[in-house]
């Protein structure tokens, strides 16, 4: 059975590709990039990142965003074997909360455990082959081995390659007009839901299971674990996480590890944390996301608007195509190049900015109106945010503010910083100043606060529509004169100057 196993893994094909795909989601990918000297983005290992979607039956639909790490073996294998553990008729409309509960917790440990399964015979050799480097060539270089103690050590490696990795989760179940979220690890999922007045209104489902979080470190602490060492080293056996699907390392040697060696029982997990939500009447989307994806827009823009402006990116994205795949992939790009401008920025975040991770996004609209290509910039559109410097007149510290700058279609010319902004006057004509919500974001108290203005910041245009250059920018074309000189005005004992020089 085991090695039936590791052959589906090594397959090309797996069993899910002839399973139904659901239409009413999409999503998109970008691998890893770490950023040379010369500005430009390399990969450094394979994507190892992946994701399900499928339709099942009975009102049952299943998502799923999978963060791999040290490959992408235990990612591959956990999205293809966990849809056998739920779509296979295990569920339907029938079950109690407590039974679909009882069904996802069941599939994770039931995935992790067929997967040591595949690896039970690498790791015996595994074990023998260490047993003989020890006896015989004990605290000896590679380059100092026989040559039969040189090919143990290298079938070590490829072993250690074959059985090393793990990844963390975080899956939707759709069971008639209810959302169950399972979250094992670092992922995240949000819910946006819209009002009747264009409000969207986002809820994070869960918290990461990470070395910060206060409620995973006194279950640690219940198991022997020293919590205050743990927050203080920020990693487990090289990862963040406290909850992660295979990692042989943390789950069967976990006595080896100096952090973990005085725990009674397993410390790392595959337990998932499961939360309910009700659909009905829920006009919106869901977005799962890998970890890499988040981490890529908090380092750049830091960890406090990070929701919302990705909320605000897919709002905008969905709004100007209807093409799901390619809203879900368009946000993606998005990310990656707000992080390749913070790098390049100089600034105070472009130290965090030096390398991201795997990206992914699953985007599932629920009930949301398709793109018409007709909707007005506050519905949807392409934001562009610009950061100025800040000072409250109050405080010392200064932070950010963000003004986005919308790109609606069709020549239009508006400006605001999520979907819950609204236009004081009809849309204007190509060539006219619009009068729009100008809202500006603290990103560090996350307060917010929004004026609206007569259109001075925007220069006239003429009605032939500006083209992008060979980088798909266009011509800079918002004058910040004014607020140059209200700034200046009530910042005039600074002796810094803010604007051009």
């Amino acid at each position: 059975m085991a090695a039936q196993r590791r052959n589906l893994m090594q397959s090309h094909q797996s069993w899910t590709d002839d399973l139904p795909l659901c239409q009413m989601c999409g999503v998109g990918s970008a691998p890893n990039c770490v950023y040379g000297p010369d500005g430009k983005g390399t990969q450094s290992h394979p994507n190892e990142d992946g994701h399900l979607r499928f339709r099942g039956e009975d009102g049952c639909f299943l998502y799923g965003v999978f963060n791999g790490y040290d490959g992408s073996r235990v990612a591959s294998y956990v999205s293809q074997f966990l849809t056998a553990e739920l779509l296979l008729g295990q569920l339907n409309s029938t079950h109690t909360d407590d039974d679909v509960r009882r069904l996802l917790t069941q599939a994770f440990s039931g995935v992790e455990k067929s997967f040591f399964k595949t690896i039970d015979d690498a790791l015996a050799v595994k074990a023998d082959l260490s047993n003989y480097l020890p006896t015989h060539n004990e605290g000896t270089g590679y380059h100092q081995l026989s040559p039969q103690g040189q090919k143990v050590q290298e079938r070590l490696k490829e072993l250690e390659q074959e059985v090393s990795g793990g990844a963390t989760a975080v899956v939707a179940l759709i069971l008639n007009s209810r959302l169950y979220i399972a979250n094992v690890g670092s992922n995240r999922a949000l819910l946006c839901k819209s009002s009747s007045d264009g409000q969207n209104q986002v809820q994070q489902i869960g918290r990461p299971h990470n070395t910060e979080n206060e409620d995973e470190l006194q279950r640690l602490a219940a198991l022997g674990v020293d919590p205050a060492r743990v927050k203080q080293a920020g990693q487990i056996a090289g990862q963040p996480s406290t909850r992660t699907i295979g990692d042989y390392r943390v789950k069967l040697n976990y006595t080896d590890i100096d952090l973990l060696s005085g725990a009674k029982s397993q410390p790392i997990i595959a337990e998932p944390e499961i939360h309910r939500n009700q659909l009905d009447g829920v006009t919106g989307f869901l977005l799962l996301m890998s970890e890499g994806l988040i981490s890529a827009l908090e380092s750049a823009r830091g960890p406090e608007q990070a929701n919302q402006e990705m909320v605000a990116m897919v709002a905008a994205e969905l709004a100007q195509q209807s093409d799901l795949e390619a809203a879900a992939q368009a946000v993606v790009e998005r990310v990656k190049r707000v992080h390749h401008d913070a790098h390049a920025s100089g600034r105070q975040r472009a130290a965090r900015c030096a390398r991201h991770e795997d990206m992914t996004l699953l985007v599932r609209t629920l009930d949301y109106p398709p793109s018409d290509g007709l909707l007005t910039p506050t519905q949807g559109g392409r934001i562009y945010p610009v950061s100025v410097p800040y000072s409250n007149s109050q405080s010392t510290s200064k932070t950010s503010v963000t003004l986005s700058l919308v790109m609606p279609s069709q020549g239009t010319l508006t400006n605001g910083t999520n979907t819950a902004s609204t236009v004081e006057e009809g849309t204007p004509t190509p060539g006219q100043s619009p009068t729009a919500t100008l809202q500006s974001t603290n990103t560090q108290t996350q307060s917010s606060s929004s004026s609206s203005g007569d259109g001075s910041l925007f220069r006239q245009r003429g009605s032939q529509a500006a083209q992008p250059d060979e980088t798909g920018r266009v011509p800079p074309y918002v004058d910040f004169s004014q607020f140059y000189r209200l700034w200046g005005s009530d910042h005039a004992d600074t002796q810094s100057t803010l604007g051009p020089q």
